[in-house]
Order: structure tokens, then sequence, then C-alpha cells
């Protein structure tokens, strides 16, 4: 498994051709903008490594304690936080969740000082809208963030991948058979039913 450092050198090395790609794909440079931006801060704070007491993680300085409760409720490299596509969804989501919480909290102590009048149903009004107005640059900085986390896993997965061929060689990257020989040995260790092995006396 590479290192924090390794990690962010890959990102470094990848930013350059993931916002040259999508230069060339979309011809916007907002985009290209949003989908780099999303693609660096996906590979240094917004990556799968969120789950433990990692550099991602640090780097959060004094707001990092608000994913001490993400860190406890997965495990380590787990499909939840290591999987394609979930694992962006699942941190998008619980950022989101908090950052409406905070909103809520501050938009709420300012309606009863008074100083702010609006409605909730205008509110979500308003962020509906704006999620339909700008679906294009909401799907760009999305796809940011999957690749830098893509590339965290990707470079997890090799690097294992590697450690394995050296020791084991070509069969080192086959599916292990640990499972199919413990499923093998619960079928053969099932219990049977027990005959008396004494007979009437006639």
């Amino acid at each position: 498994m590479p290192s924090g450092r390794t990690h962010d050198r890959i990102t470094m090395y990848a930013l350059p051709f993931v916002a040259g790609i999508t230069l060339w794909q979309t011809r916007s440079s907002n985009v290209t903008l949003l989908v780099a931006g999303g693609f660096l801060f996906g590979g240094l704070m917004f990556g799968p490594d969120l789950d433990i007491y990692s550099v991602q993680f640090q780097r959060w300085g004094f707001l990092r304690w608000i994913w001490l409760p993400y860190q406890k409720s997965l495990r380590h490299r787990s499909f939840l936080s290591h999987g394609p596509i979930i694992g962006t969804i699942l941190r998008i989501l619980y950022l989101g969740c908090l950052l409406a919480i905070l909103a809520i909290l501050i938009l709420a102590i300012a309606q009863k000082l008074g100083n702010l009048s609006f409605t909730w149903q205008d509110l979500g009004v308003t962020v509906g809208r704006s999620l339909v107005n700008y679906n294009t640059e909401c799907i760009a900085l999305f796809l940011g963030l999957e690749l830098g986390a893509m590339s965290h896993s990707l470079s997890d997965w090799s690097g294992s991948a590697y450690k394995r061929f050296q020791k084991q060689g070509v069969r080192g990257l086959l599916p292990s058979r640990k499972a199919k020989k413990r499923k093998v040995t619960i079928r053969g260790n099932r219990s049977r039913p027990k005959t008396s092995k004494s007979r009437t006396k006639q």
C-alpha cells in the first residue's frame, strides 16, 4: 500500500493529464477548472483514506473531528469507502448533511434575531433550482472528485497486487481460493445425526 506522499505525487503528476484531457473533450475552461479542482481536492483531502488517521484526515486541521463518526462507522478499505462511485457519493452525502445542519442552525439564529426573513420552503426551492441550473457544473465537480478518489484506490490496489506478484508470482494475481476451501471445510464438518450404538436386547 503506497504511503501518503506517494499518493500525493500520483495526484500532482496526474493533474496536468486530467486537465488536458478534460479541456480537449469539453473545450470549456470552466468545466476543466471544476474537474481539475475536484481531482486535486479529492486526491489530497477528500479521498478514501478519510476512514483512518491518514494524511488526508490530518489536512482538515481543526475540522478533522467531523470525520471521526465516519471513521468509526466504516472499516478501512471497505467497499463503502474505497469502492468506485459509492465511496465518493457517501462522503459527499456525509459532508453535505453536516453542512446542511450548520446552515440551518445559522439561518435559524439569524431569523430569530430578526436580521433575515425567509421561509424554509423558499430556501428549498432556491437550492433545488440551483442544482438544476448548474447541473453540468455539479457533474463536472463530482467527476473530478471521483477521479481523485479512484487514483488513490487504484494505486492501493496496484501496489498490493505488485507485492503479491513478488511473493507468489502469477498466482498472487488470481482470485484467492481460501474462501472456497473454507466453504468446503464448513460443509464437511457439519454435525451429522448421532446413531445410537446400543441395540435393544431381544
